[in-house]
């Protein structure tokens, strides 16, 4: 394995998914790339379009872009500082665009063996509309996949176990 291209969203959950990545990347000698997507000036021009003509307020399409790039840059720097010292060479790829297909665009330009995304993200109505990135990933991925089921406070899901248990000093 001589690539892995993991997805992040700058949340702590993805962060495991970084994590799990980095890992395989120690333990394979991989180079590791982390990704992440934000909406471009066109989509989000999109969307205030569609609100202005319901009679809601106008927003600065590129501003508003502007400051979800930064955003994600910096949501990167934080991925690979948390992972950084752990004998990784890491590489961090952020681009305006559907989440999953800048996550599958990476991966085929580095020529990835290997893509981990987390299992969570997105809820409700926003994943009704925009689907699980995930799940695309997966059914049109250049290579295999892996999923790390991720949980935390923000999941609303606990992994059965992972409470902490009493111990004999109880």
């Amino acid at each position: 394995m001589k690539r892995i291209v993991v997805g992040t969203d700058g949340s702590p959950t993805a962060q495991q998914a970084v994590n799990q990545a980095a890992d395989l990347a120690v333990a394979t000698g991989a180079d590791l790339h982390i990704v992440t997507a934000y909406r471009s000036p066109a989509a989000i021009q999109a969307i205030t379009a569609t609100a202005a003509a319901a009679g809601m307020a106008s927003v600065d399409c590129y501003g508003l872009s502007d400051s979800l790039a930064k955003d994600a840059e910096a949501g990167l720097a934080r991925a690979a500082a948390a992972v950084a010292g752990r004998g990784v060479r890491v590489e961090s790829h952020g681009a305006g665009g559907d989440p999953a297909e800048v996550i599958l665009d990476v991966a085929e330009a580095v020529d990835a063996d290997l893509i981990v995304v987390g299992s969570r993200g997105m809820t409700g109505a926003k994943r009704f509309v925009l689907g699980s990135v995930p799940n695309k990933v997966a059914h049109h991925a250049c290579c295999n996949v892996m999923i790390v089921y991720t949980s935390g406070p923000n999941t609303g899901h606990g992994h059965p176990g992972s409470e902490e248990l009493p111990t004999d000093k109880d």
